[in-house]
């Protein structure tokens, strides 16, 4: 028999998917707007069984629905500025299902006046925020997982160009994301001999609630679909379809990448 790709099936049987049998975290989920929204579509059309978080009673409005839709086995409530709510969460996870294959960090927090204005003028406890909310809250998140993972997988976490260029009015989120690729690389480092594999992605532009923070964000769009050699912006589909790719075993030779999906935006100065 020809194996072709994990969907071939023998004549008679369903399709293996994927993800069929994995289990995933998936944070960060804010509304159907929500580019972890579309990597928990994107999971569970592949088979996998998937947890979901929400930030706190006012966006669980919104999530809650689609948490049902979807199906997830896992509705949780995660605060990772609070002492002891990101590890609960996984230990919940735990009992749940037992082993963890993958898991999807997408969350980040950056005060209004630190992100429009000069780096150097960033107060101590803005940065710290910012810091541990968008960078430190996923190596905790792979400290908890570790136990979890002992069949290795996939951690996941969103990125943006800013880390890597100056972008206007991204101001100290740029020096966040930069350090959260560089505790990619590092972080795969550390858990490679455990197979688990470890990634940024980095979306190009997309009008999600977190980007309306960011002062013009609408010319930022309308540049990037100018330039890129696609001739478009991204869509949030196309990046949980990608990020889905990551948790399959289709990128079991990859790890410590910052992938970039932004209709080649990226290369173009």
């Amino acid at each position: 028999m020809n194996s072709m790709n994990e969907q071939t099936s023998v004549a008679g049987a369903s399709p293996v998917l994927p993800l069929a049998g994995k289990k995933g975290l998936i944070t960060g989920v804010a509304n159907d707007k929500s580019i972890a929204y579309a990597v928990a579509k994107a999971v569970r059309a592949l088979g996998a069984d998937i947890a979901l978080t929400y930030q706190n009673e006012k966006t669980a409005k919104y999530t809650q629905p689609l948490a049902e839709a979807l199906g997830a086995r896992l509705f949780e409530k995660l605060d990772v500025a609070h002492p002891g709510s990101l590890e609960g969460v996984i230990e919940k996870c735990g009992a749940e299902f037992g082993q963890i294959d993958f898991a999807v960090h997408s969350m980040a927090f950056c005060q209004a006046d630190d992100l429009h204005g000069r780096v150097i003028d960033t107060s101590e406890a803005g940065f710290d925020a910012a810091m541990n909310i968008s960078c430190h809250s996923f190596l905790r998140m792979a400290k908890a997982l570790e136990p979890l993972m002992s069949e290795g997988g996939a951690l996941i976490t969103m990125s943006y160009l800013g880390a890597e260029r100056v972008v206007r009015n991204y101001g100290v989120m740029g020096i966040i994301k930069a350090a959260l690729e560089s505790a990619v690389r590092y972080m795969a480092y550390d858990l490679g001999p455990k197979g688990i594999r470890v990634f940024a992605v980095s979306p190009g532009p997309i009008m999600t609630r977190a980007a309306s923070g960011i002062a013009n964000f609408d010319k930022l769009l309308e540049a990037d679909a100018v330039k890129a050699p696609l001739g478009h912006t991204v869509t949030i589909d196309e990046v949980g379809a990608l990020t889905a790719f990551l948790c399959t075993s289709g990128s079991s030779g990859m790890t410590g990448q910052t992938i970039y999906v932004d209709a080649g935006a990226h290369i173009v100065a």
